[in-house]
């Protein structure tokens, strides 16, 4: 998450002990705004990152008339609106509504869904999960009770690629090369049978074939995902400490994930032995199978420029979990232009892996404009992440280097402070070390 949320009021756990959450999750959403130093907030949930250019020009034209003409794109792949004007809640609803962005109102927060964003384009992974999310969305959304999930919780959807199969699903779907899946919900895993596929279709969805969701896994896969969240609710209900996520369950109180699986009549092998896949470093800039583009907006902002241009000539657009833009459409000729808007379109550019929260001024709890500190981060391997304070928003998962600000002049590099004078030194030292996940 790029904003920095005032943390929700917790009791404090003894060590080893669940955290009761004394209310309720105030995450941001598209109709709850927060108040930043900047001016309000909104977090648009995008399943699997998807929108259509004309969504895309409607977030651009939002941006510029209500915002501060900027896109923020999460380590989730969702987007946020920035510095939006007092007063302004209703007409940006009622333009999210018109476009598309805003199905239920009541299931808005709870549209956490990360997707393979590369699946059905490249060749690769097992299955198309973008058809797996947009299915998935659409239970969530038809599902009562599944409002009541928290604004973290989060779905992970994996071609069999295993690019965010380790970015730290609550309910994890992994495609198998044999057509079966993989669940993981909390801390145990699962092996569900393959589909049969649907009449006059061979299995999943060629590359780039815009399909439905029949025979891609989508209908085992969704009902198997909405089965372990409202399996995780009646844990939690139970509980009573008002956890969020399965990993704030109390020792002892884990959800029946086995249980809930029979009785939707889903059959499910637990699988003892499975280890999730460390989260990969994030992918590099280029072409992306012959018929899309993938490339990093720096810092994770999209000026409103920036919008438009990638909204050209595209079939749709997928923002990424590494701030990243998958355009479905363009072949790689259109990498010069996207570059000319100020896109990072090439693996060797010092952009790649930069990441930072918004720092000061946008937000009052930073200690330092890590924004403009890191616009001037040396290249490197490895990822590296700014923050303007301890609680360190934003972070990508996986191997990192992580640069915390300890006040406007110092930051903590490795556990040990440097003056902000020597930081771009010291972080380029930093990202061309061996580093474990």
């Amino acid at each position: 998450m790029l904003a920095a949320m005032p943390p929700t009021p917790t009791t404090p756990p003894e060590p080893g002990e669940a955290p009761i959450r004394d209310r309720g999750d105030a995450c941001p959403g598209a109709l709850r705004l927060h108040a930043a130093a900047d001016g309000l907030l909104a977090r648009l949930r995008l399943p699997a990152g998807r929108l259509t250019s004309r969504q895309v020009s409607v977030l651009a034209d939002a941006a510029e008339r209500m915002g501060d003409g900027c896109l923020s794109v999460t380590s989730r792949g969702n987007a946020e609106l920035r510095g939006l004007r007092d007063g302004c809640g209703a007409g940006l609803a009622a333009l999210l509504a018109d476009a598309g962005l805003l199905p239920s109102p009541t299931h808005e927060r709870v549209r956490n869904i990360v997707a393979s964003p590369a699946a059905g384009l490249d060749g690769l992974g097992h299955a198309d999960v973008q058809l797996w999310a947009r299915a998935l969305d659409a239970a969530l959304c038809a599902e009562p009770r599944a409002a009541a999930l928290s604004g973290r919780f989060l779905f992970a959807l994996d071609d069999g690629r295993g690019d965010v199969a380790g970015l730290g699903g609550d309910v994890t779907l992994i495609a198998a090369p044999d057509g079966a899946m993989l669940l993981t919900a909390g801390t145990e895993t699962f092996r569900l049978p393959a589909a049969p596929p649907a009449p006059g279709r061979a299995g999943a969805a060629p590359a780039g074939e815009t399909g439905t969701a029949a025979g891609t896994g989508a209908v085992p896969a969704v009902s198997a995902a909405l089965v372990c969240a409202l399996a995780f609710l009646d844990t939690a209900e139970a509980a009573g400490n008002g956890a969020w996520r399965p990993r704030e369950l109390p020792a002892g109180q884990r959800p029946d994930w086995a249980g809930a699986l029979a009785r939707a009549g889903i059959g499910a092998e637990p699988v003892p032995s499975f280890s999730p896949p460390p989260a990969p470093l994030p992918p590099a800039p280029g072409p992306l199978g012959d018929r899309a583009l993938h490339v990093l907006a720096p810092l994770g902002r999209l000026t409103a420029g920036r919008l438009r241009a990638l909204a050209e000539g595209a079939d749709e657009v997928r923002l990424t979990p590494w701030r990243g833009v998958v355009v479905v459409g363009p072949s790689a000729d259109r990498l010069p232009a996207l570059a000319a808007h100020g896109l990072v379109t090439d693996p060797a550019d010092p952009r790649t892996g930069v990441t930072a929260c918004t720092g000061t001024p946008g937000c009052a709890k930073s200690l330092a404009d890590v924004r403009a500190d890191a616009a001037r981060a040396p290249g490197g391997p490895l990822p590296v992440h700014y923050s303007g304070c301890e609680r360190r928003c934003g972070h990508p998962h996986g191997a990192r280097i992580e640069v915390t600000a300890l006040d406007p002049d110092t930051y903590l590099l490795d556990g040990v402070p440097v003056p902000r004078t020597a930081l771009a030194e010291a972080v380029a030292a930093a990202r061309t070390k061996p580093m474990e996940s």
